[in-house]
């Protein structure tokens, strides 16, 4: 049975740390063209809703935005290296939208959008063993998304990682190739990430809205689960 599992080394650096993790089996990522526009537009709506976050002119100055900057400077990262729900924001906040992708990403940065929270996800089934949340040792293998060269993670850096390397750098920073969400997925794993209780409220409220979305257009049923210190682990 596959395990997912915080490291004792991510609480070591954030004690008060959850981790919502949700399980899909037998998805179907694909959909007719109608439930496919439905889902985008569930994805511009989010776009819109995003702006409540946006409340300060300098980008930077804005809650959310700060609270993640200031997780990040905690551990060692790549230059330039943000939280995923900042990018996106940024996106909004320079009005460049959020293209489509594939049904289960579409719906994933919608609820990301919504509740300014961090999310990701991964194919289970290219999973290679045990899936982790950690410090890297460095030196950890990484092919990003769109580049075939390897980009190894650096010592103290947080990742998920399995017995291949790094499958997520810098928390939900960026994605690997390898362990990608595709239309062909058919098993997948969402994560989310909270420091601290008003972020923990954030992402227990965003989890279930993603559950929920994913059984109205996609007719799965997700299984969640939340981590922490006292409770670290969960077969998959």
């Amino acid at each position: 049975m596959v395990k997912f599992a915080v490291d004792k080394s991510l609480f070591d650096v954030f004690g008060d740390a959850q981790i919502n993790v949700m399980v899909l089996r037998d998805v179907d990522n694909n959909l007719s063209a109608d439930a496919q526009a439905q889902v985008e537009k569930l994805l511009d709506e989010s776009q819109d809703n995003a702006h409540k976050f946006l409340t300060n002119e300098v980008f930077r100055k804005n809650e959310v935005v700060d609270k993640w900057r200031e997780i990040y400077r905690q551990f060692k990262k790549k230059k330039g290296a943000r939280a995923s729900i900042e990018a996106l924001l940024k996106r909004v906040d320079q009005g460049k939208g959020i293209g489509s992708i594939n049904p289960l990403v579409d719906l994933y940065n919608a609820a990301s959008l919504n509740y300014g929270v961090p999310c990701g996800g991964e194919d289970l089934d290219t999973i290679d063993g045990d899936l982790h949340l950690g410090v890297a040792e460095g030196g950890e293998d990484f092919f990003p998304l769109g580049d075939d060269e390897n980009e190894p993670a650096l010592p103290g850096e947080v990742i998920y990682y399995d017995n291949q390397g790094a499958v997520c750098r810098c928390l939900n920073w960026r994605d690997g190739q390898r362990t990608m969400l595709t239309n062909d997925t058919k098993n997948a794993i969402m994560v989310m990430e909270a420091m601290d209780d008003d972020q923990k409220t954030a992402i227990n409220e965003a989890m279930e809205a993603l559950k929920n979305d994913l059984h109205e257009y996609l007719n799965v049923d997700g299984t969640i689960y939340h981590l922490d210190a006292n409770n670290s682990s969960v077969e998959l």
